[in-house]
C-alpha cells in the first residue's frame, strides 16, 4: 500500500472512532437527562393542561397593570417538531396553555398578542380565536390589542379577530380571508412511469383525491361545499368584528397596512411603542407592566433542547388540509 493510501485509511479510522465518542457521548446525556428528570407528574399537585404554569419573565414597562405577551409566530400548525432529543412543543397548544394561564391570573388585565404568521391550519387558527374570546369573557374590563408585524394573514387574522385594537406595521400585509385546500394530482406521470394506486376501500368516496386517479367531479363539488362552509364561518366572524356590511373583499385577497386601515380591516398603523402607548389608552393607565411566560426548563431539559441543523421535511403521502393560509 501507498504512503498516501495509509494516510487516508488512517484519517478514516480516526473519523470513525470520533463519530463513535460523539455517539457515546450524546447518549450518555441522554440517559442521564432520562435520570434526573424522573416522573414529572409525580411532583405535581394539580392538573398541568387545565391550570398551566408559566415562569414569568419582566418584559417591559414600570406600571401596575399586568399585560401578557403573547407570541403568534409562523404557521399555525399542530404537531411536535423534533429535536436532538425529544422534541420541540405543539406551537399552537403553547399558545392556547398562555392564554388560559392569562385567564387564570385575576392580575392580567389585557394580552398584546404579537402575529407575525400566514395563518394555517382551520381548527387551531379558531381554538386561539375562542380561547381568545373567553380571556376576555371571565371579565368586561378585559382588553385584547393585536399587532401585527410583518404578516397576519388568513388564519392569523381570523385569531386577530378577538382583538379590540389590531394595529400593524407600515409594512405588514393583512387579509386574506378565505379557505385553500391543495393537493398534486399525479396521475399523468403515472401512466407514463407505469406507476398505480391499488386501493383498497369501503366506498367510492373513501378513496377521494387519489393522486393516482383521474380528478373525480364529484368529489371536487363535495370539497368544494366544505370549503364555502369554512369560509362562511370565516366572512361572518371577519364581518361582525370589523362591522362590515359586505363580502365583497373578504375573497383571499391581501392588503397593504396602509390599505387595510383604509377599509377598516384594521384600526390603526405603528410600532410597538405605539402598541404598547394604545394599549395603555384603552386601559385607561399611564403606564404597564408588561411580562411574557417561558416554560420552566431544568439543566438537562435544556440542554437536550437544542438541535441540529436539518432540513425540511416532506411527506408526499401526507393527506391536504383544509387551511385557512396565505400559500402564494
Amino acid at each position: 500500500m501507498s504512503k498516501n493510501g495509509s494516510k487516508v485509511g488512517c484519517w478514516i479510522a480516526v473519523a470513525v472512532m470520533a463519530f463513535l465518542l460523539l455517539g457515546s457521548v450524546l447518549t450518555n446525556i441522554g440517559l442521564t437527562a432520562a435520570l434526573f428528570a424522573g416522573s414529572p407528574a409525580a411532583d405535581n399537585d394539580y392538573p398541568e393542561d387545565e391550570a398551566p404554569v408559566f415562569e414569568e419573565i419582566w418584559s417591559y414597562g414600570y406600571g401596575d397593570t399586568k399585560v401578557v405577551r403573547i407570541d403568534l409566530t409562523g404557521v399555525i400548525m399542530r404537531g411536535q417538531h423534533q429535536r436532538l432529543f425529544g422534541y420541540e412543543p405543539d406551537m399552537v397548544e403553547t399558545i392556547l396553555g398562555q392564554i388560559r394561564a392569562a385567564t387564570l391570573d385575576s392580575e392580567v388585565e389585557a394580552i398584546l398578542l404579537e402575529v407575525d404568521s400566514p395563518g394555517g391550519s382551520v381548527t387551531p387558527s379558531d381554538e386561539i380565536y375562542a380561547a381568545l374570546q373567553h380571556f376576555k369573557a371571565e371579565d368586561e374590563g378585559r382588553v385584547v390589542l393585536v399587532f401585527i408585524r410583518d404578516l397576519g394573514a388568513s388564519g392569523a387574522y381570523y385569531a386577530a379577530m378577538a382583538g379590540d385594537y389590531i394595529m400593524a406595521e407600515p409594512t405588514a400585509i393583512v387579509g386574506s380571508v378565505g379557505v385553500i385546500m391543495q393537493t398534486l394530482n399525479m396521475k399523468g406521470l403515472g401512466d407514463k412511469i407505469g406507476l398505480s394506486s391499488v386501493t383498497i376501500a369501503s366506498g367510492e368516496n373513501k378513496d377521494m383525491l387519489n393522486p393516482f386517479k383521474d380528478v373525480n367531479p364529484v368529489h371536487m363539488a363535495m370539497l368544494q361545499e366544505l370549503v364555502d362552509g369554512m369560509q362562511n364561518r370565516f366572512a361572518s366572524i371577519v364581518m361582525e368584528s370589523r362591522g362590515l356590511e359586505s363580502r365583497a373583499l373578504l375573497d383571499g385577497r391581501i392588503f397593504s397596512a396602509s390599505q387595510a386601515m383604509e377599509l377598516n380591516f384594521i384600526d390603526g398603523v405603528g410600532y410597538w411603542q405605539d402598541a404598547l402607548d394604545k394599549l395603555a389608552f384603552l386601559l385607561n393607565v399611564d403606564d404597564i407592566y408588561l411580562v411574557r411566560y417561558e416554560t420552566k426548563r431544568s439543566f438537562f431539559e435544556s440542554l437536550m433542547s437544542s438541535k441540529l441543523p436539518h432540513l425540511p421535511s416532506f411527506n408526499a403521502m401526507e393527506p391536504p388540509r383544509f387551511m385557512y393560509l396565505w400559500n402564494p
